[in-house]
């Protein structure tokens, strides 16, 4: 009795039903067939004897010559090794296939890290400039206030002078005095609106460099934001390629498995004569 409750006898059986079904009697499927039970090592030594019972039983029946059983089995064992080769080459050229796809698959993912990486960098650059824009806005909303008050101050400097000269126009008979005196505040107060206006215009001149800057930084904004969405095309497309190269792998993976099955179903086909 073998161990785990398995005899030859049960293992042969399992055998017949699965060449019976058109299946191959291999290691795994005969011990599925025995219900999962039995160890490895004593079926695949119960299927050697198996296959070494048909030229027992020639050399036990005289049905052949010492020489000639001799060359049969020779033959045999031949045809073994001959598929076992074919097997192990089969499945080094498979081994060697997968291998160079993974290090095509390794490079690829190795470049999408670093697109990813410099999709990053560009999102950082990105919200920098953002910050930058906003600071900008907020400095250009403040100066048009100031802008706003000087020219409301202009306004009321001119009220208040156009009233000066009413005044003036209205005590042309006080004494000369008064009128060097208001004379005095006029000009006094066309110094102030001077310098006022002059302030105006500096005012001016920097809200137009303002506006320039604006202009400058929502162009480089727009670029920014058409880097990015390139960027996001290209790791799309990496992703794609990613996806093909791994459906190719495991198509290469299922053809090996396919040509292993055929090439063990072929092994086990072959006639032992």
């Amino acid at each position: 009795m073998a161990r785990n409750g398995i005899d030859k006898a049960a293992v042969q059986q399992a055998r017949q039903a699965l060449m019976a079904r058109g299946e191959h009697p291999s290691i795994d499927a005969v011990r599925i067939e025995l219900g999962n039970t039995g160890s490895k090592t004593t079926i695949h030594r119960y299927l050697k004897e198996l296959d070494r019972q048909p030229l027992e039983l020639l050399g036990s029946q005289g049905a052949l010559s010492e020489p000639l059983a001799r060359l049969v089995e020779q033959l045999a064992a031949q045809l073994q090794e001959e598929g076992l080769a074919r097997i192990a080459a089969a499945e080094q050229a498979a081994q060697a296939r997968c291998a160079a796809m993974q290090a095509e698959l390794q490079l690829t993912q190795r470049d999408l890290a670093g697109t990813l990486r410099q999709v990053e960098a560009l999102t950082a650059a990105l919200h920098a400039e953002t910050q930058r824009l906003t600071t900008a806005q907020a400095s250009l909303q403040a100066e048009q206030l100031r802008s706003a008050s000087l020219s409301q101050s202009q306004g009321e400097l001119q009220a208040r002078l156009a009233d000066k000269d009413g005044q003036l126009r209205a005590s042309l008979e006080q004494r000369q005095q008064d009128q060097r005196r208001n004379e005095t505040q006029v000009r006094q107060l066309q110094g102030q609106l001077q310098t006022l206006q002059q302030g105006a215009l500096a005012r001016q001149d920097e809200l137009t460099r303002l506006h320039r800057d604006n202009e400058r930084l929502l162009a480089e904004h727009r670029q920014a934001t058409a880097r990015g969405t390139l960027l996001d095309e290209q790791l799309q497309q990496r992703d794609a390629q990613v996806q093909g190269l791994r459906a190719i792998l495991a198509q290469a993976q299922g053809a090996n498995d396919e040509m292993r099955r055929q090439l063990a179903a072929r092994a086990a086909d072959t006639p032992t004569l």
